[in-house]
């Protein structure tokens, strides 16, 4: 474990973080937890009991807030590289962590929250371009101040596309009729989030990743709408009706929806119809991918994930 870099991961009970701190876990890094002090007015169960899960399996705690920066930095220079998986609210709230870091002197590797597309390579409407521009612009502070930095570009999370199918208000994939935006032809690429977080931990003390864009684009993960639709029907044996929405329509869908809707349907627009997923060559001057640099990773295959649902 000696050889292996100590790890803080901020924002580790959430969706993606408690698997990175898993995942960190299991690989043998020592592992640390940034949480704030016990609260007994804090209304959320289920985090604490992450947390006493984490307790027992040997994460190390440490308090701290973003907004407390003597905390941060007494708890980032105990380790050697910063793994932040905070929620979208917080991400401009980095700043914080990066200042931290820069004061702390001892950080080799900074992981900011991305877990998401390339947002330097997007070509997205409102919300989704703020949205996407607020993780551009922490890219460019951490590479201004010098900071040792590693991009997660997981795509899409299987959990929230592949159990509904993209379906708003589904609760398990459809079995008659599915809405496509767009012709259904960009490719997408899909991960189950367990592998992204595997992904994440194996490039922390790897050279390769080094000041590059980690992307999780696997070629078992990587098909069109249409070729998904069409494996689930393989495996129903039923053919779906599929309506398929034109570009227009689906951008005035954004216009007129409110805040949350307009940004997931502003973030489906990118991803669906303008395939900002899959129209880039991924350059070794910028980036890297992760099933090329990590063939031992067993990754779940989309194919094998829609079994559960069958």
């Amino acid at each position: 474990m000696s050889n292996k870099s100590k790890v803080l991961v901020i924002g580790g009970t959430g969706y993606i973080g408690n698997l990175v701190v898993e995942a960190s876990l299991r690989s043998g890094h020592s592992t640390f937890l940034l949480i704030r002090k016990p609260n007994n007015s804090d209304p959320n169960p289920s985090k604490y009991r992450i947390i006493r899960n984490f307790d027992s399996a040997g994460v190390n705690f440490v308090y701290g807030d973003l907004h407390d920066h003597e905390s941060l930095v007494k708890a980032i220079k105990q380790v050697d590289v910063v793994i932040s998986a905070v929620g979208s609210e917080q991400v401009s709230d980095q700043v914080k962590i990066i200042a931290a870091i820069k004061e702390a002197g001892n950080i080799k590797r900074f992981f900011p929250s991305e877990f998401g597309n390339d947002v330097d390579r997007v070509n997205a409407v409102e919300p989704a371009k703020t949205f996407f521009g607020a993780k551009a612009q922490i890219r460019r502070i951490i590479e201004a101040e010098g900071i040792p930095y590693t991009y997660v570009s997981s795509n899409s999370f299987a959990g929230y596309f592949i159990r509904t199918i993209s379906q708003p208000g589904g609760t398990a994939p459809t079995r008659d009729k599915i809405t496509i935006s767009g012709d259904g032809n960009p490719k997408i690429v899909v991960n189950k989030e367990d592998d992204i977080a595997t992904y994440t931990i194996k490039a922390v003390d790897d050279p390769r990743t080094l000041n590059k864009i980690l992307y999780i684009r696997p070629p078992h993960n990587t098909y069109s709408f249409n070729e998904i639709v069409s494996l689930w029907e393989k495996k129903i044996g039923k053919t779906l009706e599929r309506i398929y929405v034109p570009e227009e329509q689906v951008l005035k869908n954004i216009q007129e929806a409110s805040f949350p809707l307009n940004l997931m349907l502003s973030i489906s627009h990118s991803v669906f119809i303008k395939g900002n997923h899959t129209n880039f060559e991924i350059e070794p001057s910028f980036g890297v991918e992760a099933s090329e640099l990590y063939p031992d990773v067993k990754y779940t295959t989309l194919d094998e994930y829609l079994d559960q649902f069958v």
